[in-house]
């Protein structure tokens, strides 16, 4: 049964996160890109979806043998995805023709749901008699996983319960077929994504077969026989020398150290693995996502918050395998980071994860959709020869949906609320308790984005309102009040950029305390008290571990959260020529063409003694030149050209 109106009205989906109706963003970075997501995204999407013969037609079970194009395995899940954008939007902007398009979608998915619970395209109409016989390749988990998100955003946004009733009939079919005595018993996803969903689906309904159900998942990855060996053996008759690191289940996950296979899958397996460390207190499961996030973060990311370096399979390379021109970094990669990040902040309390989740959303992730909202790159190199440009779909169309849902809840990742000085004290046990049974004593904030949060504490109710620049300055003011005195904890993220940085609560200058990354504030609030951060900013050199072979001898420019790139449109010099000594005379002015500050740099134009000559026998020589960056999320926004991130260090050069 759902949470009374009551409770639902402070439900958040994500562990210590605050409601998207609790968060108002005013931001003037966020809230246009926000705009063109609901104004112009989500329809652009919907359309492309609606074609003949594709994702909305299927729903509708007319497709017929020998049709084309034939349902896909992940069709469904692309439509779960836009309907959980759209409500997403929905819960801070009502728009009736919006509601109406996500009401007649899911009228769609209740047609198609089978008198058993199932509800899968791809299997009703293409495959009937193969249903749960191929998990490891054929989506089906991951489908329902996608929508059960779409349920739960759909459940908070709107208060109907239609959609829900559709998902939990298919989840509950799902508990039976995959019960320890259910006929495919010891069975697990291929694509993993229905555990995380699963957990969102607890802590809605507050039902702990859910998380139980999402734990036998969890638990089931990498045991010995292996289940997919199995199936392979029932399908075919045959086994494959596979040991499944491709789908993470090669071993047990409480005991895999090393990131490896598919990207996107391992990040959302990661986040389930997060969240039901902090749903059950397993602190096996903890310590195996920490170990995990060390291997990815310190040897497999790329500077722009980028995972998953190989194209071929879409997957974690070797360990310092990060290939720019030919990297891969898929946009669903970063956008599960961002998730995976968030669920780690919240279970430690250390501000180290937000600095990642800072750099996957304002760089790898915010790259993945061009400025007007109407094209995608599904992969996101950190170097062009000028033939890379982003697409209106794709024939895998995960990436778009992606991007609008987290663009959307991004309310979720601003703040956090915890009822003790640390995080890992407040958060769902077996039970299922949410935030909305408890009272926060402690807030944080971990993105200086403007916004305007309240949230309930144990003797009535606090609010913040925050201004910020970001991420062209960092000044930041902030007022908090209570609607009675109230002793509280106010936590506010050093970011690892920053250098330095001062803070004054009503206009006096104070030195906080500081404890994982946070400076900590604790006072007794009651009228309106106004802090201001000032957060140094500089333009900085980034230099790769040595072991990054495409990286060495080049340097990366950072600015803040921004990662920088220089594009062929706005220099005089080759891109691949371009060298940067220091970053001691940079300056910025505002491009209107793009929206942004784009920097101005002293860098040197390295050129050949001998310009015809392929080959030469004396080192290059360096013509002083002023080279032009952009931030690196918004390349390829003027046509095709060179890029890089990655320039010449010219202190190699000389």
């Amino acid at each position: 049964m759902i949470r009374e109106r009551s409770h639902l009205s402070f439900f958040s989906p994500l562990p210590g996160a605050l409601p998207l109706k609790s968060v108002t963003v005013t931001d003037d970075f966020w809230s246009p890109r926000r705009e063109i997501v609901r104004t112009r995204s989500l329809s652009h999407q919907q359309a492309q979806m609606s074609k003949p013969g594709h994702h909305f037609d299927a729903l509708k079970m007319a497709w017929k043998p020998g049709q084309t194009p034939e349902p896909h395995i992940f069709w469904d899940s692309d439509i779960a995805k836009w309907i959980e954008a759209a409500s997403n939007s929905l819960a801070s902007h009502p728009d009736p023709a919006l509601e109406k398009a996500v009401d007649s979608t899911i009228e769609l998915l209740a047609g198609a749901q089978q008198d058993d619970g199932y509800l899968n395209t791809h299997f009703t109409l293409v495959e009937p008699d193969k249903r749960w016989t191929n998990l490891r390749d054929q989506h089906e988990l991951y489908c329902a996983g996608h929508l059960i998100e779409a349920a739960v955003a759909h459940t908070y946004a709107t208060g109907s319960t239609k959609l829900l009733g559709v998902v939990t009939r298919y989840v509950d079919l799902i508990d039976r077929v995959f019960a320890d005595d259910g006929p495919c018993s010891g069975g697990y996803p291929g694509h993993e994504e229905i555990e995380l969903a699963l957990v969102k689906l607890a802590r809605l309904t507050n039902q702990t077969r859910y998380l139980e159900l999402a734990q036998r998942f969890i638990d089931r990855r990498g045991q010995k026989p292996s289940y997919f060996a199995l199936e392979e053996r029932a399908r075919t008759g045959m086994q494959s020398d596979d040991t499944y690191e491709y789908h993470q289940a090669h071993r047990p996950v409480r005991e895999q150290d090393e990131a490896v296979g598919h990207a996107v899958r391992a990040m959302y397996l990661y986040t389930a693995m997060a969240d039901l460390a902090i749903a059950t207190q397993d602190q096996r499961l903890r310590d195996a996502c920490e170990t995990l996030w060390n291997d990815v973060t310190t040897r497999k990311m790329y500077v722009t918050g980028g995972v998953g370096s190989e194209p071929a399979l879409e997957s974690f390379g070797p360990a310092y395998h990060l290939p720019n021109e030919h990297g891969y970094a898929e946009t669903c990669a970063a956008i599960g980071l961002v998730f995976w990040a968030q669920r780690m902040a919240y279970m430690t309390g250390q501000a180290r994860y937000i600095d990642v989740l800072e750099r996957a959303l304002y760089n790898g992730v915010l790259s993945g959709a061009s400025l007007d909202g109407m094209s995608y790159f599904y992969d996101n190199p950190l170097e062009s020869d000028g033939t890379r440009s982003r697409s209106p779909w794709f024939g895998c169309a995960c990436c778009p949906p992606n991007f609008a849902r987290l663009l959307t809840s991004l309310e979720h990742f601003i703040y956090s609320i915890d009822e003790g000085d640390s995080p890992a004290t407040f958060s769902a046990d077996t039970t299922c308790h949410t935030a909305d049974d408890h009272k926060a004593e402690v807030m944080t904030v971990n993105l200086y984005i403007s916004s305007e949060a309240s949230w309930p504490v144990a003797n009535g109710s606090m609010k913040i309102q925050q201004t910020s620049n970001m991420p062209w300055d960092g000044d930041v003011s902030l007022t908090v009040s209570a609607s009675s005195p109230t002793e509280h904890m106010l936590r506010l993220r050093i970011p690892q950029w920053a250098s330095s940085f001062a803070l004054a609560i009503n206009g006096e200058s104070v030195t906080p305390a500081m404890r994982d990354g946070y400076a900590c504030i604790e006072r007794t609030w009651h009228d309106s008290t106004q802090l201001d951060l000032r957060l140094a900013m500089d333009t900085t050199r980034v230099w790769a571990n040595p072991r990054v072979g495409d990286c060495a001898g080049k340097v990366a420019i950072e600015r803040g959260p921004l990662v920088y790139c220089a594009e062929e449109i706005d220099n005089d010099a080759p891109i691949p020529c371009i060298a940067i000594a220091d970053c001691s005379d940079a300056d910025t002015s505002f491009n209107n063409e793009l929206g942004l500050y784009e920097l101005h740099l002293s860098a040197a134009a390295a050129t050949s003694s001998d310009n015809a000559a392929l080959y030469s026998h004396h080192s290059p020589s360096l013509t002083s030149t002023r080279a032009t960056l952009v931030p690196y999320y918004a390349w390829n926004n003027r046509g095709q050209g060179a890029m890089a991130v990655w320039l010449l260090d010219a202190e190699r050069l000389r």
